[in-house]
């Protein structure tokens, strides 16, 4: 076979696995029962090898969710050993310590066969609906432990060949507020792995074994080039950063930390992110398992490079992440980890404010983050919905920051649900959903704006928020300001508004109130008073700018004949 034609059929391979994990995080979609999935698309699927490595994730596959998947199977086969396994079986786990998220995302695995043994694992991810927990839909905000924010599950047999495990399903029956959903969520998560398994098969099939494990260790190895390649071209040294966090939701006047330390290496193509200071675990819902840890340090290192390069194993073995065990990005039993978005944000954060040190020309200032909320019935029959909101992203060098798309790496296609589904499913009027105007930091490079979405209630609900940079404004970079705070509210139905505690543990509402949920913009890049009038005045025309915030923050005002005139400091 020519060179050329190797190279084509080694890309075709390549397209093929990554079809095969597309297809199955379609079928969970297309297969589930909680709103969140069906109207957000938030499914995960990835295929791994028996060796624990990453081959390839679904394109709708976030790193959280492909982390855990990979970090989780080891696991998984050192209490199901894989000569135990046959043809047909699936198996289950959701424990953060042992590579899972929290309790509500359940790992799921399917292995394929080779000459009577597993060679391959498909595996597909999910948040289902509720498990359990101090409040509906899988979010503890004020948890102190881990037995607080729901069930359980080590690596057991979710079903056979035979059909699913009756006993496993009634165990996940008997912790959930809404055990049909749970139980559809999780019968769609094994019809994910079965399409996924049946490609995989047909590969095997096509290329035979030893082409398809050949197939796969040249995939790994061009990844993993094609990372060192991109890591050489960046500057070499050691760059330290950090970010704070807003508080822990039980003790507002402790301060929380995430500390990182980059080492560039580019004679290796070698990158070394260590988290050494970062702050100890403590009991409340502010750590992280390190499955997700390593996710946002992956993440925040790959978006200083070659946006084109794959996500599988081969990227991982030029990018060195250590977690202190023990500390906020690694925690350890009984540490509840559910609110692993606030201290991985931080680590992402503290990695890009690193990297645009060393960096400038590619600098980014800090962002608003995804604010997560559930509304949920008070009593049954239970209704749930879960969902984000996003933050402002933060000025890049060169550009205004995206509005409201946040910097995230952690939820699916669609992670804010269309308006009409939801409404259809819960008692609740999506009155609004808006950008708010000056909400972005202030910059020769303007931060992008925070929105706002308004909730009314047409039954009484229970509200629990886990919300961050909603005290501590993400800062702007060479001299742009930080963007405005967002916040979490209760309108009355008088129209007065009450502002809610970032993070707060259902909360009762009344039917007729209404939930009001603003995130904070990104932080500007460069002195205002440099951004040139004819950009202000295009954010006056297009609403990012009121005619108060342009005087404020930049000294321009408009003039009669729509022009702008920028005033004496």
């Amino acid at each position: 076979m020519s060179a050329a034609a190797e190279a084509l059929t080694a890309e075709v391979l390549r397209n093929a696995l990554v079809v095969a994990a597309e297809e199955a995080s379609i079928v969970v979609v297309r297969s589930a029962y909680s709103t969140f999935i069906v109207e957000g698309s938030d499914a995960s699927a990835a295929i791994l090898d028996a060796r624990g490595r990453l081959v390839a994730q679904s394109t709708a596959t976030t790193l959280m969710n492909s982390m855990a998947l990979k970090v989780a199977l080891p696991e998984l086969l050192a209490d199901i050993p894989a000569a135990s396994m046959r043809p047909g079986d699936v198996f289950a786990l959701n424990d953060p310590y042992r590579g899972g998220v929290h309790t509500n995302d359940l790992l799921v695995y399917r292995p394929v066969f080779v000459a009577g043994a597993p060679a391959y694992f498909t595996a597909t991810m999910i948040h289902v609906s509720d498990l359990g927990g101090l409040s509906a839909g899988g979010m503890a905000p004020l948890a102190t432990d881990v037995f607080a924010e729901g069930l359980q599950l080590p690596p057991v047999r979710l079903a056979t060949a035979h059909g699913p495990e009756p006993a496993v399903e009634a165990i996940l029956r008997a912790n959930s507020r809404t055990p049909d959903k749970v139980v559809g969520d999780v019968r769609a998560l094994v019809a994910g792995t079965a399409v996924a398994a049946a490609r995989m098969e047909a590969l095997l099939a096509e290329y035979g074994p030893q082409g398809l494990a050949r197939g796969v260790d040249d995939y790994l190895d061009h990844t993993e080039t094609r990372t060192r390649a991109a890591l050489s071209a960046l500057p070499a040294g050691r760059h330290e950063s950090s970010y704070p966090i807003d508080d822990d939701g039980l003790d507002p006047a402790t301060p929380h930390t995430v500390r990182v330390a980059v080492t560039l290496t580019p004679q290796t193509g070698a990158a070394v992110l260590d988290f050494a200071g970062t702050g100890p675990q403590v009991p409340a819902a502010i750590n992280a398992s390190a499955s997700q840890s390593l996710a946002a340090a992956v993440f925040a290192m790959r978006c200083f490079l070659d946006p084109a390069i794959p996500m599988n194993d081969g990227c991982l073995r030029a990018i060195e992440v250590r977690l202190p065990p023990g500390s906020l990005l690694n925690a350890r039993s009984p540490y509840p980890c559910g609110g692993r978005f606030v201290p991985i944000y931080a680590a992402m954060e503290a990695v890009f404010q690193a990297l645009s040190d060393a960096m400038p020309e590619r600098a980014i200032a800090a962002s608003g983050i995804l604010q997560p909320f559930s509304v949920a019935a008070v009593e049954a029959p239970y209704w749930i919905h879960l969902s984000y909101d996003f933050g402002g992203v933060g000025a890049r060098q060169g550009k205004d920051g995206p509005d409201a798309t946040g910097v995230h790496f952690g939820v699916g296609r669609n992670s804010v649900p269309q308006v009409e589904p939801v409404e259809t499913r819960c008692p609740l009027v999506v009155e609004s959903v808006e950008i708010v105007p000056d909400s972005g930091g202030p910059g020769r490079h303007r931060g992008g704006l925070g929105s706002r979405t308004v909730i009314r209630f047409l039954a009484d609900a229970h509200v629990t928020t886990r919300g961050d940079r909603l005290r501590n404004a993400p800062p702007g970079r060479s001299g742009g300001l930080p963007g405005r705070l967002g916040g979490f509210y209760r309108r009355h139905p008088d129209g007065s508004l009450e502002r809610l505690p970032s993070k707060v543990n259902n909360a009762r509402f009344a039917a007729g109130e209404a939930l009001v949920i603003q995130t904070t913009g990104g932080g500007g890049i460069g002195p205002p008073r440099e951004r040139p009038v004819a950009e202000v005045v295009a954010d006056l025309e297009t609403g990012r700018v009121t005619p108060a915030g342009a005087l404020a923050d930049y000294g321009v005002v408009l003039r009669p004949d729509g022009t702008g005139l920028r005033t004496p400091p």
